[in-house]
């Protein structure tokens, strides 16, 4: 069967494109449409739907503008209700692309319309099923999203929906489809997702927990719930705008794309509210950067982090970033829903430094640098990782400020004495500094390559506490 996975790393998201007899069809589809036009193109086929398999909340998916660029009819599960047209299968319709058969089985439990694709072959062999975030390789889809959005859908109801969804309909398929999720490890959709993007349904029924037959519903219920963390504020964001409808990509971009000299720029941060956001390396801006300026480099996770720091996804942005990166930048905002991006630095930070225009710094130090002075109560350090991380092993003397929480807890930060800033590798801690430096914080130095280079110091040896030690 041609079928092909079209994954974007940074994101951790799966879309998928088959194709038979010059007709095609895609599986949910990043807000970016063009690639999966072109693809289609390739194979003179025609684009003849668009499935999604629910609402997703972590990224504005593609649909509308690939259902206006090619006619393609948009499909969802039963249930879903958005405000534009669709066509609403019934559990067990089928839809053909040329001779391939597209089977709907209604899975809910991720969300109530959440469902699955059972893939048929020209032949009638039924090949794999699309789970969207049903089942992925190694867990399921977490269940306590929608409650964000419409409160009686509570994590309890959806789990047990989601309990009988894999018992009933997933599990007694053949042992030998593959499974083609919508993430991999790194999304935010689920809390242990294997690095493999697919797996044979079979293997995953030895392997994964929440397939185990022999557990009950009330342990399943647990075994899901248990360990989820605070989802990212933008997810119900991302959700009302898949089911309400959104501005076309082409329209964003259009606004976006207007470049700024250094006084247009300097008129435009005076003159609105938009926040300047600096996509480039923490290394590149902790050399120099616009006063005032937060940094969340595309080099790590960008969309994840933008969506924890910049709490309004209606926010202004002007950006600043390394040549060539303007459109990518535009692009990864829009795909989680920040469509109003209001222009960027034309010619990058190096414009503005030849304007002559005020710039600041981040102090860094090394972890050799940091183990000369590592009295920690002459000079907090500060550790900007998730709890789970520091609890798993930090410092002895640091303490913990989780990046996504360092609004809510800048008075623990001194301003009357020096302080250090530390990570796991120096991506999130430099989120942490152009924050703290926006809100007058000027007394601390990061710590380059944050906590994996702390361990290769005789800190590891002397002040360096690990799970055994906390025991």
């Amino acid at each position: 069967m041609k079928i092909e996975q079209i994954y974007t790393g940074c994101i951790a998201h799966a879309a998928y494109y088959i194709e038979n007899n010059g007709e095609a069809a895609i599986f949910d589809p990043l807000r970016e449409v063009q690639p999966y036009i072109d693809r289609a193109v390739k194979d003179n086929a025609k684009i003849k739907y668009v499935f999604l398999t629910h609402f997703h909340a972590d990224f504005v998916s593609g649909h509308l503008d690939l259902a206006s660029k090619t006619n393609a009819k948009i499909i969802y599960g039963p249930t879903a209700k958005p405000a534009y047209e669709i066509i609403s299968a019934t559990d067990g319709q089928v839809f053909d692309v040329g001779n391939y058969k597209v089977k709907v089985i209604h899975t809910p439990g991720h969300t109530m319309e959440s469902t699955t694709y059972l893939l048929i072959d020209e032949k009638g062999k039924e090949h794999g099923i699309i789970t969207g975030d049903t089942l992925f390789i190694g867990d399921v889809g977490r269940p306590d999203l929608a409650q964000h959005v419409i409160a009686e859908l509570t994590q309890d109801k959806l789990a047990r929906h989601l309990f009988h969804s894999l018992r009933e309909k997933i599990m007694p398929l053949s042992d030998d489809l593959i499974v083609y999720p919508n993430h991999g490890a790194g999304s935010a959709c689920g809390k242990m997702m294997s690095k493999e993007t697919t797996d044979t349904l079979g293997n995953q029924k030895k392997t994964n927990y929440a397939l185990n037959p022999k557990m009950s519903e009330n342990e399943f219920v647990t075994a899901v719930l248990t360990g989820l963390t605070a989802p990212p504020a933008y997810f119900p964001a991302n959700v009302l705008m898949n089911i309400k409808g959104y501005e076309s990509l082409d329209a964003v971009m259009k606004k976006a794309k207007t470049p700024l000299n250094p006084i247009e720029f300097e008129a435009a941060a005076n003159e609105t509210r938009a926040l300047i956001l600096d996509t480039r390396t923490a290394e590149e801006f902790a050399k120099g950067f616009i006063p005032n300026s937060i940094n969340i480099g595309l080099d790590g996770n960008f969309a994840m982090w933008v969506g924890e720091m910049i709490s309004d996804i209606k926010q202004e942005i002007l950006l600043v970033t390394t040549l060539g990166s303007e459109e990518e930048s535009m692009v990864r905002l829009s795909r989680i829903g920040y469509d109003h991006t209001i222009g960027y630095l034309d010619g990058g930070f190096a414009s503005w430094m030849n304007k002559g225009f005020e710039t600041d710094t981040i102090d860094r130090i090394t972890a050799e640098e940091l183990e000369k002075s590592s009295n920690f109560e002459e000079t907090p350090i500060f550790d900007v990782r998730k709890k789970s991380e520091f609890l798993s092993e930090h410092l002895v003397g640091a303490t913990n400020v989780p990046l996504n929480e360092i609004n809510s807890h800048l008075a623990e930060f001194p301003k009357d004495k020096k302080f250090i800033l530390h990570c796991a590798g120096g991506y999130r801690s430099m989120i942490a500094a152009s924050i703290l430096k926006q809100r007058g914080w000027d007394n601390f130095v990061d710590v380059i390559g944050g906590f994996e280079t702390i361990k290769n110091t005789n800190l590891s040896k002397t002040d360096y506490v690990c799970p055994t030690t906390l025991l």
